[in-house]
């Protein structure tokens, strides 16, 4: 490591619709005649509301007619960029993580709540990848144990492990990392062929992380990339791409066609990468790595954010200059069958000793996201509105 819709008509507020939210550390913008997606973060912002989807009919020649709404199935999600809460031993957050989350907790409310956890929960194994004394330009992470409560405490239920630092302190700092989060009630995934299925209102999610490291999916290998999302696709309603690709820096915002080295790693093509897992069945595509965030875009349909940028790294363990500080929230409602229905980006950013804030005012994430989305992808970029809400071009 070292990176305005039309007026919503009047529509199903106050009525039943089942949902399911999962939060990525952006939302989705609403679909024509859908669902709407509530902004539950608590921010002063707009709703999105769903336009009427029934027929309209007279009950009666001396009564008015009436708009009659079917129950329309949903499914929130949210998912954020990376999040490193410390460099233990010597770089920790203030009061040791207590409150670490607090300024974005109610953002990421969902129904499922994803994050990307870029290093391992474990005490010192003695197995460093950057030997001792540490080799020069090499890094290595790692946080307490006992933080994994912090992540349980802030709302996260999965985090994507399939990374360049979760096996910072070998295989033993991977498998502690594991007993961590199973310790706090979390799932997770990122081993190779691992597909982790949560359930929340009766849809099944099942979420693979990519990377271009051993032991992951490989995101290079785009046969098996294909072959363990289509059988994701049997195991679950929807299919959730986790994937760590990119190469990093302040000067890495632009997503272009091609594959992106990194000190001579293969980062993957992501663009290349995100069409194939859509094209075998995947309905949401959420990317980290670049440490910057990236533009947004629909294919076939299915939404991908190429980057979601820094979202955490307490005790300054992540750089904090520039657009380096920035992140966000991605949040988005998908149907059961996997239709796109809504979402909402919500702007983060990095404090001066690494904690992720929600950036009410500036809104800086929102922006370049927005910026970004139109100078990479032109006609299939997402529109991301004043709000932060996402949709595809007309």
């Amino acid at each position: 490591m070292n990176s305005h819709p039309p007026a919503p008509r009047p529509g199903l507020f106050g009525r039943p619709v089942l949902t399911v939210t999962i939060v990525l550390a952006a939302l989705l913008g609403v679909g024509a005649g859908t669902v709407a997606f509530a902004n539950s973060g608590g921010d002063p912002k707009p709703q999105w509301q769903a336009a009427s989807v029934g027929p309209t009919k007279a009950t009666s020649s001396a009564k008015p007619s009436k708009t009659e709404s079917a129950q329309v199935d949903t499914i929130t999600l949210s998912a954020t960029g990376d999040i490193m809460m410390s460099n233990a031993p010597g770089k920790m957050p203030p009061d040791d993580g207590a409150g670490f989350f607090d300024s974005v907790t109610e953002g990421l409310k969902s129904d499922v709540v994803m994050g990307n956890l870029e290093q391992p929960l474990t005490d010192d194994t003695g197995a460093s990848k950057c030997g001792s004394p540490p080799s020069p330009n090499c890094f290595a992470f790692r946080s307490p144990p006992s933080y994994a409560k912090h992540l349980k405490d802030a709302g996260f239920q999965l985090m994507n492990l399939a990374n360049n630092h979760t096996k910072d302190f070998g295989t033993a700092g991977a498998k502690n990392t594991r007993a961590a989060l199973d310790d706090a009630g979390l799932k997770y995934t990122g081993n190779l062929d691992e597909i982790t299925v949560v359930q929340s209102k009766g849809v099944k999610v099942a979420v693979v992380g990519f990377s271009g490291y051993a032991g992951a999916n490989n995101l290079n290998d785009l046969a098996h990339s294909r072959a363990v999302v289509e059988k994701a696709k049997q195991q679950a309603d929807l299919v959730v791409v986790q994937v760590h690709m990119g190469a990093e820096g302040a000067t890495m915002q632009h997503v272009k066609p091609g594959s992106e080295l990194f000190h001579g790693e293969n980062r993957g093509d992501p663009i290349k990468f995100s069409h194939t897992v859509i094209d075998a069945g995947a309905d949401l595509v959420v990317g980290h790595s670049p440490h910057v965030l990236r533009g947004m875009e629909f294919y076939k349909g299915k939404l991908i954010a190429y980057s979601l940028g820094n979202f955490a790294g307490g005790g300054k363990t992540l750089s904090s200059t520039g657009v380096l500080k920035y992140g966000g929230i991605l949040r988005v409602e998908l149907t059961k069958d996997g239709t796109y229905a809504g979402g909402e980006f919500l702007s983060t950013y990095m404090s001066s000793v690494g904690l992720p804030t929600r950036d009410t005012s500036q809104e800086m994430g929102r922006k370049l996201v927005a910026q970004l989305s139109q100078a990479d992808f032109g006609d299939t970029a997402a529109e991301i509105g004043a709000d932060g809400s996402i949709r595809a071009r007309a």
